[in-house]
C-alpha cells in the first residue's frame, strides 16, 4: 500500500510557523496608536524625576500650596454647582411639564458651544466698573466713582468658579437625564402611591438611581475645571495650569512645569478612582421590559414659573450673556470682520481642526476595527490606554510634548545639516504638525467611543456574509462597516473638529511663532482689553460649537 510522503520542506514548514507568531498589522498599528497617546504623558513622568534643575523643593515652600489650594477650590466649588443646576435641571425638564419647558430641554444644553474663556471675557465685561452694570448704576443714581457705592468684586476666584460652572453643567445635565428618562414610572408610581411626595420622589427615588450617571458628569466637569486656562488667567486666579506657563514661559524651567504637570495628572487620576469607586456599589437594572417610560407631570401656578425661572437662569448665565456682550462688540466695531489677523486664524483653525479631526477618526477606526478583527491579545490590552489623553489637560500634553519634539527637531536640523549642508530648521515645533499631534493625543479618547459604539450597532451577521462572499478584511470595512456608520463617523469628526477649535492652552504652548488659531486670537485681543477685536473669533467659535451641541441634541432625540 502507498503512502503518501511528506513533501513539504522543514524550513517552509518553520517559516510558515515563524510567519505565524509575526505581529500582524492589526497589532503593529495599534501598538503605535497607543506609543504615540502615551508617549506624552510617559514624558511628563520622566521629566518631572529628572529635571535639569530640580526646583521641586522651592515649588512646595512658595508657589505650590498657593497653586493647588486655588485648584481644589474651583473643584470643590464647580464640582457642587454643576451637580446642583446640571442634576436639578434635568430633573425638572424630565419629570414635569412648565411654561417654556420643550425648547428648554435643548436650550440647556447650549453653553456646551461657548467656552469658558469667552464666559469670562463676557462676564467681567458686563458687570466690570465701566460694564453696562456699574454703568447704568451711577447713571440712574447720581454716583460718580466706585467710592460712593459698593459693588462685589468681579475678578475673583468665586466668579472663576461661576463662569466654569455656568459653561461645564450641561455635562451632568445631559448624563442625569438621560437617567432620568430611563427609568420606569411604575417605579414612581409605587412611591406615590405610598404617601412620597415630591421632594422625597427625588431625594428617595430619581436621584439615588441617577448617581452614576451625576458622578460621571461632574467627573467629566472637575477635569475640564483642572484643565482651564483661559478663564482663571483673566479673572487672575493662579492655579496648577497657570503655573505651567509661569515656570515655563517666564521662569525658563522645564522641569518645574513637568513637576506641576505631574502633581495636575495625579489629581485627574484620583477623579477617574473616585467616579469609579462611585459606581462600584450602586448597579441598578430593569427587572422587566415591560416598563413604561416616565410621564412628566404637568405644573400650574406659580411652580410651573417658578421652574421655568430656574431653568434661565444657567441658561442665561451659561450662554445669553456671553452671546449679547460678544455680539454688541461686534457690531460696534464690522470693520473687525474682515481684519487679515481673523481671517488668518479662521483658515489655520479649519486647516488644523480639520486635519486632526481625519487622521484622530482614523485612528480611531483602525484601533477599534482591528480590535474587533484579531483575536491577539495586543490590540485588546491598548485599547483601554489610548483614552488616557483625554483624561491628560492640554497644558499637561504641550509640555510632554514640546520638549522631546524639540530635542528631536534640533537632532535632525543638525543631522541634514551635517549630511547636505543645508538647514532646514525646525520641522515639528516650527511647524502647525506639533498642534496636530497634540489635538490628536488630547481626543483620541472621544473618536474611539464614538467609533466603538458605531461598530457595535452594526449586525455581526453583514461582516460575516462579507467575509464568506470573498471580501478581506480591508474590504469589510469599506464596503458594509463604513456606510452604516456614515453619520456616527461624520459625529465623531465634527465633535473632534470642534473641541480642537475651542482648545486653548495646547494651543498657545504649541503653536509655531505668529500663528493664530480663532482660540489663541480670542485669548490675544481680550488680554489687551480689545473685545471688539476678539467678539468676531469668539462668535465663530461658538458657531462651531452651536452646529456639534445641534447635531448632539439631534442625535440623542432619534436615539
Amino acid at each position: 500500500m502507498m503512502t503518501k510522503q511528506n513533501t513539504q520542506h522543514p524550513f517552509l514548514t518553520a517559516g510558515g510557523a515563524l510567519w505565524r507568531r509575526l505581529p500582524d498589522t492589526w497589532s503593529v498599528g495599534a501598538a503605535l496608536i497607543a506609543f504615540v497617546v502615551v508617549a506624552p504623558v510617559m514624558s511628563v513622568v520622566w521629566l518631572a524625576f529628572h529635571p535639569v534643575e530640580n526646583i521641586w523643593p522651592h515649588l512646595i515652600s512658595t508657589v505650590l500650596p498657593r497653586y493647588l489650594g486655588n485648584t481644589l477650590f474651583l473643584m470643590g466649588s464647580v464640582g457642587l454647582m454643576t451637580a446642583m443646576v446640571g442634576t436639578g435641571a434635568a430633573w425638572l425638564v424630565a419629570m414635569y411639564r412648565f411654561p417654556g419647558s420643550r425648547w428648554l430641554d435643548y436650550a440647556l444644553l447650549f453653553p456646551l458651544a461657548i467656552p469658558g474663556y469667552v464666559g469670562a471675557y463676557a462676564l467681567v465685561d458686563f458687570f466690570d466698573y465701566s460694564g453696562v452694570v456699574q454703568t447704568a448704576l451711577r447713571a440712574g443714581f447720581g454716583w460718580e466713582t466706585a467710592r460712593d457705592y459698593w459693588f462685589p468684586a468681579v475678578r475673583t476666584r468665586t466668579m472663576a468658579a461661576v463662569v466654569l460652572s455656568a459653561a461645564l453643567y450641561p455635562y451632568v445635565y445631559l448624563l442625569a437625564r438621560a437617567a432620568f428618562r430611563e427609568q420606569s414610572n411604575c417605579t414612581y408610581e409605587v412611591a406615590r402611591a405610598l404617601g412620597t411626595g415630591p421632594l422625597g420622589l427625588f431625594w428617595r427615588v430619581g436621584l439615588p438611581l441617577a448617581r452614576p450617571a451625576i458622578a460621571m458628569g461632574v467627573a467629566l466637569a472637575l477635569m475640564e475645571t483642572v484643565a482651564d486656562f483661559g478663564t482663571v488667567d483673566h479673572f487672575g486666579v493662579q492655579t496648577l495650569t497657570t503655573g505651567i506657563f509661569s515656570v515655563w514661559l517666564s521662569g525658563g524651567n522645564a522641569g518645574g512645569a513637568a513637576q506641576i504637570s505631574l502633581v495636575i495628572l495625579m489629581l485627574v487620576v484620583a477623579l477617574l478612582g473616585l467616579e469609579r469607586l462611585s459606581r462600584r456599589n450602586a448597579r441598578f437594572y430593569r427587572m422587566s421590559r415591560a416598563t413604561r417610560p416616565l410621564e412628566p407631570q404637568r405644573l400650574t401656578g406659580a411652580g410651573a414659573w417658578i421652574a421655568t425661572l430656574v431653568c434661565l437662569v444657567p441658561f442665561g448665565m451659561g450662554f445669553v450673556l456671553p452671546v449679547s456682550v460678544m455680539l454688541s462688540h461686534a457690531l460696534k466695531k464690522p470693520e473687525a470682520w474682515v481684519s487679515k489677523g481673523l481671517l488668518q486664524a479662521l483658515g489655520n483653525t479649519i486647516v488644523v481642526g480639520g486635519i486632526a479631526a481625519v487622521l484622530t477618526v482614523a485612528g480611531a477606526l483602525f484601533l477599534v476595527y482591528g480590535v474587533r478583527m484579531v483575536r491577539r491579545g495586543l490590540p485588546r490590552l491598548v485599547l483601554p490606554i489610548t483614552s488616557v489623553g483625554y483624561a491628560a489637560p492640554g497644558t499637561v500634553l504641550a509640555v510632554g510634548l514640546l520638549i522631546p519634539l524639540a530635542a528631536m527637531d534640533h537632532r535632525l536640523a543638525d543631522a541634514m545639516l551635517a549630511l547636505t549642508g543645508f538647514d532646514p530648521g525646525l520641522l515639528l515645533t516650527g511647524t502647525a504638525a506639533a498642534l496636530v499631534l497634540a489635538y490628536f493625543v488630547r481626543f483620541f479618547g472621544i473618536a474611539q467611543g464614538a467609533v466603538d459604539s458605531a461598530f457595535g450597532r452594526v449586525s455581526p451577521s453583514l461582516p460575516l456574509a462579507a467575509r464568506s462572499l470573498g471580501r478581506g478584511a480591508g474590504g469589510t470595512l469599506t464596503d458594509v462597516y463604513l456606510p452604516l456608520m456614515r453619520g456616527s463617523v461624520a459625529t465623531a469628526l465634527l465633535v473632534v473638529f470642534v473641541d480642537c477649535v475651542k482648545e486653548l492652552p495646547a494651543t498657545l504652548l504649541l503653536r509655531p511663532f505668529n500663528y493664530n488659531t480663532l482660540a489663541t486670537r480670542v485669548y490675544e485681543q481680550a488680554s489687551l482689553e480689545r473685545l471688539g477685536d476678539a467678539a468676531p473669533a469668539a462668535l465663530l467659535v461658538m458657531a462651531v460649537g452651536l452646529v456639534a451641541v445641534w447635531v448632539m441634541a439631534h442625535t440623542n432625540r432619534a436615539h
